[in-house]
């Protein structure tokens, strides 16, 4: 390619050095941009890296316009148009993600977890261990945990921790689960499995099996895919008639009402707080 050809007005250049064919405008084509001239010290970390592993992260963080890439340490951050440098830690632990150099997962949570609440830091450490595919596990957590240190952020990762349950599916379960417990009610299952009497097997978003309730999310999908709303139909059915009380919980439900349904059902099993 000519020198010339570097500076046609058809070619997009998100970073010095680097040209595409087409505008890079979203994240994981930005990554690959800046992976053409990234060196082997540097890796793609903090709110980036999480998000590349699809950590779900507050929409303030999902559309931040910039890449945060670490250093190896004893290595310079890259400073750069478009680019946050981080000097990282010896610590950290890093992998390759669909061709890209990226912390590990729970490094990437950690790293982030200071620019999060503590739910939010909690929704997105669920995700690590979540289902039906983890990205780690509690050990893994833990030890990311403390290889962390005293480095900012470090007092809420480690309250979130205490709060992480594994098995989620979701940020909304997650979220669920949150409001459920600090508001007196018994930890459920997440997705726990239920086997039916009908012979079928099926799992509960959030499982009161002792009292045989059920907390469920139903998303516009159930409805809009007439295979899988027949299919809801015949599982809700079956829990039915194996004596399960199932809630089912809109988007457009407050939290108060999911509250007051559940309490209703508990009691109405001899449920007591």
């Amino acid at each position: 390619m000519t020198r010339a050809r570097t500076r046609a007005k058809d070619l997009d250049s998100p970073f010095r050095g680097v040209r595409t064919a087409t505008v890079a405008d979203d994240l994981e084509a930005l990554c690959r941009a800046y992976a053409a001239r990234m060196p082997t010290t540097q890796y793609f970390s903090h709110t980036t890296g999480a998000l590349l592993w699809e950590i779900p992260l507050p929409r303030r963080l999902e559309v931040e316009p910039l890449l945060h890439v670490s250093s190896d340490a004893g290595s310079q951050p890259p400073r750069m148009r478009g680019i946050v440098g981080h000097r990282g830690a010896t610590t950290a632990a890093r992998t390759r993600h669909n061709g890209l150099s990226v912390a590990a997962p729970c490094d990437a949570w950690c790293q982030t977890a200071g620019l999060l609440t503590l739910d939010e830091a909690i929704i997105a450490g669920d995700r690590l261990v979540g289902w039906p595919r983890p990205l780690s596990t509690l050990d893994d957590l833990g030890r990311a945990i403390t290889a962390f240190g005293a480095r900012p952020g470090a007092r809420r990762i480690a309250v979130a921790r205490t709060w992480i349950r594994e098995r989620s599916a979701s940020a909304r379960e997650s979220r669920l689960r949150l409001v459920t417990l600090r508001a007196g009610f018994p930890e459920a299952e997440l997705n726990g499995p239920i086997a039916l009497s009908s012979g079928r097997n099926t799992h509960g978003d959030l499982v009161y099996r002792r009292y045989k309730v059920l907390l469920e999310y139903d998303g516009e999908q159930h409805r809009l895919d007439g295979h899988q709303f027949a299919t809801d139909v015949n599982r809700l059915n079956d829990l039915s008639e194996d004596g399960w009380i199932v809630i089912r919980v809109g988007k457009r439900m407050t939290d108060l009402e999911v509250l007051e349904r559940l309490e209703r059902a508990l009691r109405s099993r001899d449920w007591t707080r």
